[in-house]
């Protein structure tokens, strides 16, 4: 049990990112003294906001996906449940290496096809991939089952060309990562376990998503996904969380944390919410621009585009239409303004990076946008952490998504059932809590 004369916190929280802050909060309405400490000057982590042209503007993640309700519920819990937005239905497009544009195909999960020989899937993959892709119905269910990857499985099940042209741009824009980076049970759940009993990954797809709530795969927040931190940060100030900005930790054991200046805050349980030391693999840098032109009123590309990897004369990996896939945004922009958001690898960007923005959004949209039509511009640099396995015989609990993988859902997910298990620790109670 939490001890009422301890003079420090139960519990210190390293990293002030959304993972840390829901933990924080769940902790606080079980009782426990927190510490949250940040090395920025701001909390949120990928969850902020950011103003440009004088709109404000989510800065990392802009949605959450809707399985399983795990970022729904928090945002019912946060009062922010009658906000919840989808976005809208025409959909995103897919610019391959070569050829035209094209819509999505619309039965796939990750991009692996529901239904390899539709139209959709052969205008992108071809008529010899989609034959190849097709012959998963004659594999036995048992190859590709033990892959741990996503690339590792598609590339047995269906092949290269539905990998490289469907798979990799599309996992890649929504996780950052190449699909044979990406641990298929963490961003596919319940994938596996459906080829091995349907006995055919297409099938395990549609299979996934008729088991999936109706409506769309993703989900919003009207004004901004960076509400979440601000309704986090004010209910932690009110159940009595201390948070401390410009903290940087050096040292982290089971009994407390040293911070760069050589203070030791002692604590019954530590809780890292974020890589330490800090440790990157990868940079992401996402440009946003605002751009008054009428020509994009026509949503040109629907909600935005994920882009083949070695696609001549572009550099983004994936161009998000924001004021065509949120109302709310639109309405808020006015007429014939438009928020345009394009994210990057680190190592691709160039010193004049507005106008290879600019550039790189005139190529995937089609529409010209001369250097007059842009009112407003941003640059935000993102460090992807490594996947990691840890060590638990270290006394250090672990949290964020360097372990719970990438995105909110799974990153809450995670975040609370952690804060769960360390409540237990001290109570002996396992119930999830909820404030009034």
């Amino acid at each position: 049990m939490p001890d009422p004369e301890r003079p420090g916190p139960d519990v210190v929280i390293v990293g002030g990112g959304v993972a840390g802050l829901v933990a924080a909060r769940d902790l606080a309405i079980g009782g426990l003294k927190v510490t949250v400490l940040e090395r920025s000057e701001t909390f949120g982590g990928k969850v902020r906001r950011h103003t440009v042209d004088g709109i404000d503007l989510d800065a990392g993640a802009e949605s959450f996906a809707t399985r399983h309700d795990t970022v729904a519920d928090l945002l019912r819990e946060l009062d922010l449940g009658d906000d919840i937005v989808f976005p809208d239905a025409s959909g995103a497009w897919l610019k391959p290496a070569r050829g035209p544009s094209r819509p999505l195909p619309k039965t796939g999960v990750l991009g692996i096809p529901g239904t390899p020989m539709a139209q959709d899937v052969i205008d992108v993959v071809g008529l010899s991939g989609a034959f190849r892709a097709q012959l998963d119905a004659l594999l036995p269910g048992f190859i590709g089952s033990r892959e741990k990857t996503l690339g590792g499985l598609v590339r047995k099940r269906m092949g290269r060309a539905v990998l490289n042209k469907l798979v990799a741009p599309i996992a890649t824009g929504i996780h950052s990562r190449h699909p044979d980076e990406l641990d298929v049970d963490t961003v596919a759940p319940g994938l596996r376990s459906g080829l091995n009993r349907e006995e055919s990954l297409a099938q395990a797809v549609l299979a996934l998503r008729a088991a999936s709530p109706a409506g769309s795969a993703v989900a919003g927040l009207e004004g901004g996904i960076y509400r979440v931190t601000d309704a986090l940060h004010a209910r932690l100030i009110a159940l009595g969380v201390t948070l401390v900005t410009h903290a940087t930790v050096v040292e982290a054991d089971a009994t407390g944390v040293t911070l760069a200046d050589g203070e030791r805050i002692a604590a019954s349980r530590v809780v890292l919410a974020a890589p330490l030391p800090v440790q990157s693999t990868s940079r992401i840098v996402l440009a946003t621009l605002v751009v008054h032109a009428a020509e994009l009123d026509v949503a040109p590309r629907g909600t935005g585009l994920l882009v083949a990897e070695d696609t001549p004369g572009i550099r983004a990996k994936a161009l998000t239409h924001a004021t065509i896939k949120w109302r709310w945004l639109a309405e808020m922009a006015g007429k014939h303004r438009h928020v345009i958001r394009l994210s990057y690898d680190g190592d691709v960007v160039e010193t004049d990076f507005e106008r290879q923005a600019r550039t790189d959004a005139e190529m995937l949209l089609g529409v010209d946008l001369p250097p007059e039509t842009i009112t407003g511009f941003a640059r935000v640099d993102w460090y992807a952490p490594s996947l990691r396995k840890v060590s638990s015989d270290d006394g250090l609990w672990r949290i964020g998504e360097s372990i719970s993988g990438t995105g909110l859902a799974a990153v809450v997910a995670h975040a609370r059932s952690t804060a769960s298990e360390l409540l237990s620790s001290f109570t002996g109670k396992t119930d999830t809590p909820e404030d009034d």
